[in-house]
Order: C-alpha cells, then sequence, then structure tokens
C-alpha cells in the first residue's frame, strides 16, 4: 500500500502527516509531493526521513492512494492524471466537489456511497463538515427543513499568508496582506470572492454541499466571517424541522453520535470554544436551545478544528474506509 501526500509542505499538509501518525493505517510505503521550490527538502515522519519529490514524479509512482492539499488548479491539472494510472484521489480543494459524477464524503454520513470504480473523491469545505456532521442525525430523525447559519473563520482558513498577516499586525510589523484589510481586533463578512448573487463562495459552498451530501431539500442560507483566531472553525446555527422535538432527546441523539462531542452545561460554562477544540478530531456542539420565537426550531453552537475534521481527519478517514473496505490496493 503507497500514499502519496500532495501539498506535504503546506499548513493542510503538514496536519494530514501529524493525523497519519495516530491512525494505525496498513501503508508500507509514502511518498511526499510538494512544488518546485520545496523538492528535493527532507521531511521526518514517523522515524524515517523523505525526500519531497515533484508531481510529476508522483504520478510515475503509481501510489494506491493521493491526498490532494495543493489547492484547486492543482488538483484540476494533475487528479485526473493520478487517476489514469489507477490512483485513488482524495482531493481537499473545492475543484471536483460539485461535480455530478464525483462523490463528497464525510465518512459518518455517507461513506458507503464510494464504490471501486472512484477515482476521485472530494473532500468537502470545512465549515460544511461541522456543519452536516451534526444535522445528519438531527434531519434524519426529525426531518431538517432550513438553515440558517452565520460562521466565525479562523485565519488558518485561508493559509499561511493569513497567519502571518496577523502575526504582522499584532506586532506593528507592515507585511503582505491576505486581507483587504487588517484582521487584528477586526471582522470581516468577507470569506472567498463574493459572487453574482451578492454571497461569497464560502457561503455557497456551505448551502450547496450541505443540500448534495444530506438532502437538496433542505434550504441554507449562510453568512460567513472571519475572525482573528488562528485555528478553530465556529458556527451559529439556526434549524427548523418538518417535526418537533423533545430537547432531552435530541441531546441523547446528538449526544450518541460519532464523531460528536456535546459540551452544554450553562451552570458550568461549559459549550464549544476554538482554544478547546483545536488538535482534535471531534466536532463539538453546545448552546442547545429552542428558537422561542417560531415552532420546530433549534439553536445551537457549532465548533471544530477546520485543519483537523475540517480537511486532514477527514481525509485520512476516507483513506482508511477505502483500506478497510477492499476498495483499494
Amino acid at each position: 500500500m503507497k500514499v502519496a501526500i500532495v501539498g506535504a509542505t503546506g499548513m493542510v499538509g503538514t496536519e494530514i502527516l501529524t493525523v497519519l501518525e495516530t491512525a494505525k493505517l496498513h501503508v508500507d510505503a509514502y511518498v511526499f509531493v510538494a512544488s518546485e521550490k520545496s523538492v528535493g527538502n527532507t521531511l521526518d515522519f514517523m522515524g524515517n526521513s523523505y525526500t519531497v519529490i515533484g508531481i510529476d514524479q508522483a504520478v510515475s509512482e503509481k501510489p494506491d492512494i493521493a491526498i490532494f492539499s495543493a489547492g484547486g488548479e492543482t488538483s484540476l491539472s494533475w487528479a485526473p492524471k493520478f487517476a489514469e494510472v489507477g490512483t485513488i484521489v482524495i482531493d481537499n480543494s473545492s475543484a471536483f466537489r460539485m461535480m455530478e459524477n464525483h462523490k463528497l464524503i464525510v465518512p459518518e454520513i455517507n461513506a458507503n456511497l464510494i464504490q471501486s470504480a472512484d477515482r476521485i473523491i472530494a473532500n468537502p469545505n470545512c465549515s460544511t463538515i461541522q456543519l452536516v456532521m451534526v444535522l445528519a442525525p438531527l434531519h434524519k430523525k426529525y426531518g431538517v427543513k432550513r438553515v440558517v447559519v452565520s460562521t466565525y473563520q479562523s485565519i488558518s482558513g485561508s493559509g499561511m499568508k493569513a497567519v502571518k498577516q496577523l502575526e504582522n499586525e499584532k506586532n506593528g510589523i507592515s507585511g503582505e496582506m491576505a486581507y483587504p484589510y487588517p484582521i487584528n481586533e477586526n471582522c470581516l463578512p468577507h470569506c472567498d470572492n463574493f459572487t453574482e448573487n451578492g454571497y461569497t463562495k464560502e457561503e455557497m459552498k456551505l448551502t450547496n454541499e450541505t443540500k448534495k451530501i444530506l438532502d437538496p431539500s433542505i434550504n441554507v442560507t449562510a453568512t460567513a466571517v472571519r475572525v482573528p483566531v488562528k485555528g478553530g472553525h465556529s458556527e451559529a446555527v439556526n434549524i427548523q424541522f418538518e417535526r418537533d422535538f423533545d430537547l432531552n432527546e435530541l441531546r441523547t441523539l446528538l449526544h450518541e453520535t460519532p464523531g460528536v462531542t456535546v459540551k452544554d452545561n450553562l451552570d458550568t460554562n461549559t459549550y464549544p470554544m476554538p482554544l478547546y477544540a483545536r488538535g482534535k478530531d471531534d466536532v463539538f456542539v453546545g448552546r442547545i436551545r429552542r428558537d422561542e420565537s417560531q415552532a420546530n426550531t433549534l439553536n445551537l453552537w457549532i465548533v471544530a478544528d477546520n485543519l483537523r475534521k475540517g480537511a486532514a481527519t477527514n481525509a485520512v478517514q476516507i483513506a482508511a474506509y477505502l483500506m478497510d473496505n477492499g476498495l483499494v490496493g
């Protein structure tokens, strides 16, 4: 079993290596791939030293699985080339997510859709993953009708350039800007580029990907905000159901959902926070309460590490599913 990590030296790629260290996958060989400026460098991983190679050489290695985290353009150009030599690609970019012939997978929800013929599998957007992890069991039980979500997204979702911008601003240093305005002590209602309908691409990803993963009949509207937090996305979510719910039953349902941790005790000020979620694989949910303004409606607060379950962990879980179910190798 040979696994390639494309974009191994980037922010998400580095997190993938961290997740792999504890994933206990049965892998015989790893191939670490990066841009030309990193080719020839060495990576220390699980007690071994690996030389970083270029993507063209990686194709010739014919890995069984390639986890891509190198941006949409790289994925569009190279994922099909890996697929042609028999590799199954797990892609973290948005390149293939909404293509009809590519699965959009959160393993706890819809891994059963994967078939042996699938060569390029899409990893959903980080904000979508944590949202649908909570919505999925609730939709099955009560029927989700409409979702209103406001996100509070960390700067790590924009990459190293954004992290550097925040660090520079905190230290009074002028430098390259990832955003059109300062992010330190500020909030930007501007995640990704604006589209013709006035929403950003990030907001439309939440809408379209949730429909594709769960149910096209669910109405979703989103406002995505960038906040000066280094890691961990938060979401305030309002959910209208087809059927009424018992709040205690609903809490128990979420508590029993694999990959979801309920942190919701107002007496002890227990609720999810990015600071707590960082470095963890679960999706955390709290502030669970009825919306008293209309029937069959719930408010809750969802937090997850966007680099873990929002990207690296989900991709590694897909790889593990492929191996465990004989769909690769």
